[in-house]
């Protein structure tokens, strides 16, 4: 029996703040520690570190963004030198894929570092292990949401 009488008592809303706190600490951390890309790109640039040679509908899917805006967040990395595009061959269609430069390189270690030290030295709620547990919830949750979810990026 779901136990919570109002929208705002529950697990769907309380996420959803979260997430929002989660985003606009993100960005005053990026503005905080002059960062040179946003949260956006660098979530990009992290992606596409991990996934050399992706295509752009792969990477909207996984940051969560339509295509046309992961198209802008590309357009900004590549002026800023940090990805290139190149055309390839998928199932015989040519689709766009996304590789970091030399300097996206960089820039995503540089920030990663930054990051990692800022998040180190906030104040510790929960334990690792319980940071471990909570992060495997949350997955989980989100890929059950995943199946009911309809997407059109």
């Amino acid at each position: 029996m779901y136990k919570y009488e109002y929208y705002t008592e529950s697990i769907f809303y309380q996420f959803e703040q979260t997430a929002k706190y989660c985003k606009y600490l993100g960005m005053q951390v990026f503005q905080k520690l002059d960062m040179p890309v946003s949260t956006d790109e660098f979530a990009a640039l992290d992606v596409i570190n991990v996934n050399e040679g992706i295509c752009q509908r792969e990477l909207a899917k996984i940051i969560l963004r339509d295509r046309s805006n992961t198209g802008r967040i590309l357009d900004s990395l590549e002026e800023k030198g940090y990805v290139e595009r190149y055309v390839d061959t998928k199932n015989n269609r040519l689709v766009r894929r996304v590789k970091l430069t030399v300097s996206g390189k960089i820039v995503t270690e540089e920030t990663s570092v930054k990051l990692r030290k800022y998040i180190s030295n906030l104040p510790k709620v929960f334990s690792d292990e319980d940071k471990d547990k909570l992060r495997s919830l949350i997955i989980k949750f989100r890929e059950s949401l995943e199946q009911e979810v309809e997407m059109k990026i």
